[in-house]
C-alpha cells in the first residue's frame, strides 16, 4: 500500500463529510465509533508532535481499520515514509513542502527488514 500525497493548498476532500471522522491527536481512537467511516484524518498540529502516529498504528493493528487514515496539519515531506509505515493512507502536505520531492524520496525505499503497521511480517519471514 502506497500513500497518497496532496498539497494543503490545492486539497478538497472527496468523500462527504458524515463518512469522515477527525480525532484529535489528544483523543484515543480506541473510543471512537467507526461505524460508516471511510476516512479518519488525523492531525498534526506541529511537526514535532507524533502522537497521530501512535494513534494510526492503533487503528490499524488493534482496532483492523481498513478504511483510508489521512494525515493533515503541520505534515513535512521528512515524515512521509513512516506515515506510510504507520498505516496512513494519505497526507496533505503543507503548502511549502515539494509534492515531487516527497514522492522521490518515497521511491528510494522499496521494503524493510523489519514489520510495521501494514507489512506486518518482518521481511526474513517472507523468504
Amino acid at each position: 500500500m502506497s500513500i497518497q500525497l496532496f498539497r494543503a493548498d490545492t486539497f478538497s476532500a472527496p468523500e462527504a463529510e458524515a463518512e469522515r471522522l477527525v480525532i484529535a491527536n489528544t483523543d484515543d481512537p480506541r473510543e471512537a465509533d467507526l461505524a460508516g467511516v471511510r476516512v479518519v484524518e488525523l492531525q498534526f498540529p506541529k511537526f514535532s508532535d507524533g502522537r497521530a502516529f501512535s494513534q494510526a498504528f492503533l487503528l490499524r493493528r488493534r482496532l483492523g481499520y481498513t478504511g483510508e487514515i489521512r494525515a493533515t496539519g503541520d505534515v513535512l515531506i521528512d515524515q512521509v515514509l513512516q506515515m506510510q509505515r504507520s498505516g496512513f493512507t494519505q497526507a496533505v502536505l503543507k503548502d511549502d513542502q515539494d509534492l515531487a520531492h516527497a514522492e522521490r524520496l518515497l521511491a528510494h525505499y522499496s521494503g524493510f527488514y523489519q514489520g510495521d503497521a501494514v507489512h506486518t511480517r518482518p521481511r526474513f519471514a517472507n523468504a
